[in-house]
């Protein structure tokens, strides 16, 4: 009989926790339990890439409106209902979160809906007081988004507290260049908000590929989101206290925040847009007043108050869970995969960390995670999919020559449109392998996806070149570009 009360104890119900603990018990027979203090389904399906994805195809419909005209219908453009429209998403989420817990269910995991924290290295504390013992314990605890230090910040709102809001601004300015700054800019702009971005940095979308940073930048300006780089937030109020000069002095928001204030901060419930217009002031003397202001400013694992470094559990600068390639702590019978790791945060990755720590785990089979040539997509307007090596990465590393077309594809030229998509090999010189691809267009996350396993292969500018072009499609660019562009 085992001395644990389980064999494997779950921390945090997202994708790849789930994943682990139905496997580990439908697979394998081991007695698993998992606890969630939120909603099962996590990051990605409650607050991250499922809603986020549908708000996209949402704000997709108004511009087709006006291409579907070019093309000879007769349609007319219509107004967007953000409570239908979050009315059925809330009802898409319900119903996916019931069937992360039917899956659970159905591999017979114990489930405890409360937090849950480390006791020792095989004990988990529930917050009814309860413990729990495990052979092993799997920390999938996921991120959050944080915000910055300056002062009233928490009268921004975050990206978990857009898919809430009970109305749309009419203005709203997002703090954060990187993807998921951009990826909202292009959404509420095409929902018919008033955009304006700041971002820190002399371009948007930091470690992605130049050109294609650059690419995106102007189609986001000429759709009409005001993008302001090389600027940030200095100071914040409710316009109201700024006119009345009544702002206070002394926020737990402001700069020098202890760390507990700094955390009471990141996880408060934002009300913004329930207070009335916010006034801000910019790093470049500017001065504006938003309905409303989203950070985008980075994600933190969470890790606060689990007792980890208490057990012997080593956090690295970010308090990311650090972890070695099987996803196993300093303390062995403690492991940890996805957003908690900060190792690469997607979805995908997670599952696959969770996979591969069970066939470690209760396979006999030690697998490492393999975290090498991971195809991803931004869901701007136009997507952004990408793969490997940037342009700037592999010229660090080796020669290289750059095969890269951009161009006006069929639909939006024949409706008049200056939209421009992009198509982009890098090659080795030496090897002829294509290290990396990048394509800014129309469903490029669908394209990544199917161009991902050509890199991954490992194949060669020649083995593409040697593939038959589909005709007429913006993709056959990636097969029929026969001189580089440039070299590097």
């Amino acid at each position: 009989m085992s001395d644990f009360d389980y064999d494997l104890f779950v921390i945090g119900g997202g994708s790849g926790g789930v994943r682990a603990a139905r496997v580990a018990a439908g697979e394998y027979g081991a007695k698993v339990a998992l606890a969630e203090e939120d909603r099962y389904g996590g990051t990605c399906v409650i607050r991250g890439c499922v809603p986020k994805k549908l708000m996209v195809f949402a704000s997709g419909y108004a511009e087709l409106v006006n291409e579907a005209q070019c093309f000879g219908w007769d349609i007319k453009p219509g107004t967007f209902d953000w409570h239908a429209f979050k009315t059925r998403l809330n009802t898409e989420l319900d119903r996916l979160e019931g069937v992360y817990r039917k899956l659970l269910a159905n591999s017979d995991v114990d489930t405890y809906d409360q937090r849950a924290t480390i006791k020792d290295a095989h004990t988990v504390q529930l917050a009814n007081g309860e413990t729990r013992t495990a052979k092993h314990i799997l920390l999938a605890t996921g991120g959050r988004p944080v915000r910055p230090d300056v002062p009233n910040a928490q009268l921004g709102i975050v990206s978990d507290d857009i898919f809430h809001l009970e109305s749309l601004p009419k203005s709203i300015l997002i703090v954060g260049g990187g993807y998921i700054g951009c990826e909202f800019a292009c959404i509420l702009n095409g929902l018919g908000v008033e955009v304006t971005m700041y971002n820190r940095a002399a371009q948007i979308l930091r470690g992605f590929d130049d050109e294609a940073r650059g690419l995106i930048a102007e189609s986001m300006t000429n759709a009409g989101v005001d993008i302001h780089c090389g600027t940030s937030i200095v100071e914040m109020a409710l316009e109201s206290e700024h006119e009345a000069g009544t702002m206070p002095s002394n926020s737990d928001a402001a700069m020098g925040a202890t760390a507990e204030q700094s955390n009471e901060l990141n996880n408060c419930d934002a009300r913004a847009g329930t207070q009335g217009p916010i006034w801000v002031k910019a790093s470049n003397g500017a001065e504006k007043v938003f309905d409303m202001v989203l950070f985008a400013t980075g994600r933190a694992p969470n890790t606060d108050g689990m007792g980890l470094e208490e057990v012997g559990v080593s956090l690295g600068r970010r308090q990311e869970v650090e972890v070695d390639e099987y996803s196993q702590s300093g303390v062995p019978s403690i492991y940890a995969i996805g957003d908690v790791t900060d190792r690469v945060n997607l979805t995908p990755v997670a599952i696959r960390e969770g996979m591969a720590f069970v066939q470690t785990v209760f396979g006999g089979n030690p697998t490492p995670v393999d975290h090498d040539l991971i195809p991803s997509a931004v869901f701007t307007q136009p997507e952004f999919g990408t793969v490997g090596l940037t342009e700037e990465q592999a010229a660090e590393q080796e020669p290289v020559e750059i095969y890269s077309a951009s161009f006006r594809p069929m639909q939006t030229a024949f409706a008049e449109k200056n939209k421009r998509v992009m198509m982009k090999l890098i090659v080795s010189k030496e090897t002829r392998v294509v290290l990396g691809c990048h394509i800014v267009a129309p469903n490029a996350g669908e394209l990544i996806q199917l161009v991902g396993i050509a890199v991954k292969a490992g194949l060669t500018k020649e083995q593409f070149d040697a593939t038959c072009a589909v005709h007429p499609t913006m993709s056959e660019e990636l097969v029929t570009m026969r001189s580089p562009t440039r070299t590097a």
